[in-house]
């Protein structure tokens, strides 16, 4: 029979699995941005709000198991697992604190990866914007906020004109 802290180190296995799925996922689409391929891009986007889903799927697998030993052991069913760790087997604590701190690192790296891609994904938008507004500057109207943001929108054309 299994001990409630091999399930969670099952749990936590797997949560390492697709967080690092996800981290390669968001490290195919910068490398994709940076060579300009657009249709990768786009559909490493869905990819990736897939792989999302399945990481958070994953993540609240591993917090009701967490939950549920925390109950066992009359603690808060809110306590974090590393505060648990002093109530399990001597044995399981060094693979379970590995673990805890593996699943860490990487959702910092996928993170940060996030945020880099992100600012990549919103400045090539920018940049796209700006030289359209240069080639076609009446297409473009820009409106103010109350803010003071500024935001930028298609104007409609009244007429297209054609030469010849």
């Amino acid at each position: 029979m299994r001990t409630s802290w091999q399930h969670i180190a099952d749990c936590l296995r797997q949560e390492l699995a697709d967080y690092g799925g996800l981290l390669h996922l968001f490290e195919q689409q910068q490398r994709s941005l940076f060579d300009r391929d657009s249709q990768t891009v786009m559909g490493l986007g869905a990819a990736i709000e897939t792989q999302a889903r399945t990481v958070a799927v994953c993540r609240m697998r591993r917090e009701q198991a967490v939950a549920e030993l925390a109950e066992q052991h009359g603690q808060p069913a809110n306590a974090t697992l590393r505060a648990l760790l002093p109530l399990l087997d001597p044995d399981a604590r060094p693979l379970l604190e590995a673990l805890i701190d593996e699943v860490n690192l990487l959702l910092h790296r996928v993170r940060r990866t996030s945020r880099q891609n992100h600012t990549l994904l919103t400045r090539a938008v920018e940049i796209h914007q700006e030289v359209l507004q240069q080639l076609r500057p009446t297409s473009f109207l820009k409106t103010y906020s109350p803010a003071g943001t500024v935001s930028v929108s298609g104007a409609q054309a009244s007429s297209l004109s054609v030469a010849g």
